[in-house]
């Protein structure tokens, strides 16, 4: 029963992050320096990417594409990391949300859940799987 709810919290947020990600990248395609850029490309381009081999990983889990996952997982928390931190910091502005809450915060915490939510559906799956 846990593993169908983390699933489904799972698929709502991937679904929910990529939805909220296109604007901003076609914001970005259309008038250019609304993102920071990481070796001189759009992180959103980046973040779109990272998403998207996330969601090809995760809803193609039995196959040996489910490694994609964390292929676009943990890149894309390390750049939600390095951008919380520069925000914070000062050394790095990322856009903001209409309530003034940078994007990089949003992400932070969208891979965070990302990462430990599909970490906890692995450890139940390996619980209940049999063992010969």
């Amino acid at each position: 029963m846990m593993s169908i709810v983390l699933k489904a919290v799972t698929t709502i947020i991937l679904v929910v992050a990529y939805v909220g990600t296109i604007p901003l990248v076609m914001n970005e395609y259309k008038n250019g320096n609304i993102c920071p850029k990481l070796l001189g490309i759009p992180a959103c381009y980046i973040i779109l990417a990272c998403l998207t081999l996330a969601c090809i990983g995760f809803f193609l889990r039995g196959t040996v594409l489910r490694k994609l996952f964390y292929v676009g997982v943990v890149p894309a928390l390390l750049i939600a990391t390095y951008g919380s931190l520069g925000q914070m910091f000062g050394f790095a502005k990322y856009p903001k949300t209409s309530s003034g809450i940078p994007m990089c915060y949003i992400l932070f915490g969208i891979f965070s859940f990302l990462f430990i939510f599909n970490n906890l559906i692995d450890r139940l799956a390996k619980q209940h799987r049999p063992t010969y």
